[in-house]
């Protein structure tokens, strides 16, 4: 079978970093979990490095982190549905939310269990996801102070996740008067703007990040090094905190064009081919993985001139090319994953997950990172 491997040791360096670069700049964070889908041994390998604070849009995977680690504080990152009201309160600390229906009812249910539910306002800053419009947003919250057991903890936005709307020093610097203004208007103090996610940690290096903006929310920078905000990689972190790994059950010196009358794959396609091909032939390996763990486009194989061909359900077909790693039948082949790979064979049940503590140098690169602002 094929699986998914988190290098620990790597993941720890990226959080070492990270951690280093935000108390510099006197921003709390937390880590955005929602990626390892509440796998317990890869969630407590992150409770290993911070049980502070961990993020998740889904609950069954907060109350997973609940009890791993009843002290971890716990935050709901979407706007909870009403008929969860009661399992939010108990499992999430705090949540993010916009509707006031919603709020009464987390009110309702905080009263039962005798609890103070936290909640993050979450603000419309253009992204046009959650997020309430700021017009309103004054009265909204003067009706959410008169709820009992809900205190609001902080004003939070959402960017970049849905229309690709990018952060600037210009919308973290209108959040944060907001705040200031429904400070001023209330006489209630509140503590965090969580403003920033993964996508704003470049402008932490450029220095426009305003002194208000003291909370972000970090995924996909802690988990593969991105800087979401260019596309590109950060200098200093790993990018292969997780490898896949799959068996060769098959392989095979096979023609490179097939024969026969071509219809529609199991993806719709026909794929076409160059007559060039004609008369030419490959050595094909086909590995233990497919449609239903992954995206072809979303891997490459760690091993150079490895070719993927295609895929079906649960079958990779690759071309080796010159097999220079002398490849046979029970080989297995590495691949690397980008965000949406590995959260994809994080959903699938037909492929294994594993911890892997291989000891790399984690402390060497975290100048050089630190160096880029």
């Amino acid at each position: 079978m094929s699986y998914i491997t988190l290098h620990s040791t790597k993941l720890r360096h990226n959080y070492k970093v990270l951690n280093q670069l935000f108390a510099e700049n006197e921003i709390e964070w937390a880590i955005v979990a929602k990626l390892l889908c509440g796998n317990e041994n890869f969630l407590q390998v992150l409770l290993n490095l911070s049980d502070k604070e961990i993020c998740d849009s889904r609950l069954s995977n907060l109350k997973t982190i609940k009890k791993l680690s009843p002290k971890t504080q716990t935050i709901y990152i979407k706007p909870p549905a009403k008929r969860l009201a009661k399992s939010i309160v108990k499992f999430a600390d705090v949540s993010f939310n916009t509707e006031m229906a919603t709020l009464q009812v987390l009110s309702d249910e905080a009263v039962q269990q005798n609890k103070v539910h936290k909640v993050v306002l979450m603000v419309e800053m253009g992204e046009l996801r959650e997020g309430i419009m700021a017009l309103n947003l004054m009265q909204f919250y003067d009706e959410v102070l008169a709820l009992p057991n809900i205190e609001v903890v902080g004003l939070g936005t959402n960017l970049n996740c849905l229309n690709g709307i990018l952060p600037d020093e210009k919308k973290l610097y209108k959040l944060n008067r907001f705040k200031e203004i429904i400070e001023e208007n209330s006489g209630h103090k509140i503590p965090y703007i969580s403003g920033g996610s993964s996508v704003t940690i470049p402008l932490i290096f450029k220095k426009e990040i305003p002194l208000g903006i003291n909370h972000f929310r970090i995924g996909e920078t802690l988990f593969f090094g991105t800087n979401v905000y260019k596309d590109s990689v950060l200098t200093g972190m790993y990018q292969d905190v997780f490898t896949l790994t799959a068996e060769i059950i098959e392989m095979q010196q096979k023609p490179t064009i097939p024969s026969g009358t071509a219809g529609t794959n199991l993806t719709g396609e026909t794929p076409t081919f160059s007559d060039d091909e004609k008369g030419k032939s490959s050595l094909r390996a086909i590995v233990d993985v497919g449609l239903l763990d992954i995206d072809l486009r979303d891997i490459a194989s760690l091993i150079p001139g490895i070719e993927i061909i295609g895929a079906s359900s649960d079958m990779l077909i690759l071309d080796l090319g010159e097999n220079t790693e002398n490849l046979e039948v029970g080989h297995t082949i590495d691949f690397s994953m980008n965000y949406m790979a590995v959260l994809r064979a994080m959903n699938s049940n037909y492929v294994d997950k594993m911890v892997d503590s291989e000891i790399v140098p984690f402390d060497s690169r975290a100048d050089e990172f630190i160096c880029l602002n």
